[in-house]
């Protein structure tokens, strides 16, 4: 069950189609264990579970399969879901309040 307003519901936020491509901490994180582990489907099997993990949320089946697949454990993983939902909850704060981006401009830029 996904845990906010689908992408075409009006209450939904600047939908962006390249939702699949955002560079996300969970997206970097799958790309980085993934490629240690030698994957050679990093890039992949990262577009299809990231935005899962932000717009839907990941089951304990898919934390379980990404620690297989990362060479992880459950927790790390979990952890990884968890500081990526971190960050969206700020970024999501930024946009209800874009007053506060100047204060916030020093993070933001760091990300890029």
């Amino acid at each position: 069950m996904p845990i906010g307003p689908g992408y075409d519901d009006s209450e939904y936020d600047d939908y962006d189609p390249a939702w699949s491509e955002q560079s996300t901490s969970f997206r970097r994180w799958l790309i980085d264990k993934l490629t240690n582990a030698g994957s050679s489907c990093a890039l992949d099997i990262a577009s299809s579970f990231a935005p899962a993990n932000r717009y839907n949320g990941l089951s304990a089946v898919d934390m379980d399969n990404l620690a297989l697949l990362t060479g992880t454990s459950y927790h790390d993983v979990r952890a990884a879901h968890r500081d990526d939902l971190a960050e969206w909850a700020g970024e999501q704060q930024l946009m209800d309040h874009p007053d506060l981006a100047v204060l916030d401009a020093d993070r933001i830029r760091h990300r890029s």
